[in-house]
């Protein structure tokens, strides 16, 4: 991109930020209103298409898949032909998915249509995470990064709120029908957003390379790192999810409400630690503050671990620890994601695409852990969080050089 370029670019992100925060939110909120808001309606859902809770539960799976898959697609297709067409296609297979969700007759019908929506709606999540490398560099990437998941936090936070007020008034498939609108607006919105990525900085090479293209990356010791650390830190997180319905639910007897009361304290625990590390990053660095959540996070598995092999604590002994990790968040997603985008701006897209691959992957892999070993108690979920938060640890520390390691290669360079 000439100076030109780039310099106008920034001037547009700084004049008109609120307006390009608000769309870039909504854009990387599609993971989560996606399936927060139909949460509530599962039992009816089952009993509506005449299938167990099992099946029906393979509609958050296959949309896992299909969400974790389609980002290795966008990212390419984002790098060649700009962010905001790949954007526009994904917001109408989005609308199709959704529709077709909403017509659903069968429980199998309704498994391949979310595979569908995940796809569509991915391409909105990866590629606005490479729109803010395009705009932002540095420190101002992560701050940045920081406060689109602070307003990202929101949408799990009411979500299966709003789900359960459409589910009140109108049935299931409503809830469907109001994500068609949902896409049919933010489409209507993309007028308003800048094109990012101009011709000349577009990667020409073919899609079929995009393959090699990944592999080139994962060779790269600090995506590697950056990679690693948001990857296992999503292991644990879905781990989470997957495992304290019934850690809280089933096993310590608490109410469903008190549940989602427990659930929303530690995404107001994201939203904390997301605008400390937007205040922090430019003064400590985003790779310190990413160690320093790893480390956070690492610890709080292990105590969890400790206090779901032992009982101690009972129900506090589980929330506490759990909060922790959780809240790690804010400390290492954005952190990790704006490194990796920086470490190749130039393939932003294939990047932010191999990063929410992995993230997602592991996603699949913490929860299924915590199904496979379940044994009617919180340990599985204790032991899988710990690992994954471990794993986190070790990645950030061993495979993103400090910056005086950086500095010290680069001056034995001269």
């Amino acid at each position: 991109m000439s100076p030109g370029t780039s310099t106008a670019l920034h001037q547009a992100a700084n004049a008109h930020s609120l307006r390009i925060l608000a769309i870039l939110s909504t854009l990387m909120a599609f993971a989560s209103i996606s399936t927060d808001l139909y949460l509530p309606a599962l039992p009816a859902m089952a009993v509506a298409l005449h299938a167990d809770a099992g099946t029906v539960e393979l509609t958050i799976s296959g949309y896992l898949v299909g969400f974790s898959l389609g980002q290795l697609l966008w990212g390419p297709v984002g790098d060649r032909y700009g962010r905001r067409l790949p954007i526009g296609i994904g917001l109408v297979l989005f609308i199709l998915g959704s529709a077709g969700c909403a017509l659903s007759t069968n429980a199998g019908m309704l498994v391949g249509w979310r595979a569908l929506q995940a796809v569509g709606a991915c391409a909105s999540v990866v590629i606005a995470r490479a729109m803010v490398r395009d705009l932002y560099s540095g420190h101002r990437a992560a701050q940045m990064m920081s406060t689109l998941m602070t307003v990202m936090a929101i949408a799990p936070l009411l979500g299966p709120s709003v789900g359960g007020q459409i589910l009140h008034v109108a049935s299931w498939r409503a809830i469907f029908w109001t994500l068609v609108g949902v896409g049919l607006a933010t489409l209507a919105m993309l007028w308003a957003l800048p094109e990012t990525l101009p011709p000349e900085r577009r990667n020409r090479t073919p899609l079929r390379c995009a393959l090699a293209d990944y592999a080139a990356l994962l060779r790269h010791r600090r995506v590697l790192g950056y990679a690693g650390a948001g990857g296992f830190f999503y292991g644990g997180l879905y781990a989470y999810i997957a495992g304290t319905p019934f850690a809280y639910i089933s096993y310590h007897q608490v109410s469903p409400q008190h549940y989602g009361l427990l659930f929303g304290a530690g995404i107001i625990g994201i939203m904390l630690t997301n605008q400390v590390n937007a205040r922090l990053v430019a003064r400590l660095g985003s790779d310190r503050l990413m160690r320093a959540g790893t480390l956070g996070a690492a610890l709080a598995g292990m105590l969890l671990a400790v206090d779901a092999w032992t009982g101690w604590g009972g129900l506090m002994g589980l929330v506490v620890p759990l909060f922790l990790f959780v809240s790690a968040t804010g400390l290492i997603v954005a952190n990790s994601i704006a490194g990796a985008l920086g470490s190749f701006p130039q393939g932003a897209g294939a990047v932010s695409a191999l990063i929410g691959a992995i993230q997602y992957g592991t996603g699949i892999l913490g929860s299924a852990l915590v199904g496979l070993f379940a044994d009617g108690t919180p340990w599985p979920m204790g032991w899988v969080i710990a690992l994954m938060g471990i794993g986190s640890l070790l990645c950030a520390r061993h495979l993103v050089p400090s910056t005086g390691v950086i500095a010290g290669k680069a001056a034995a360079a001269r």
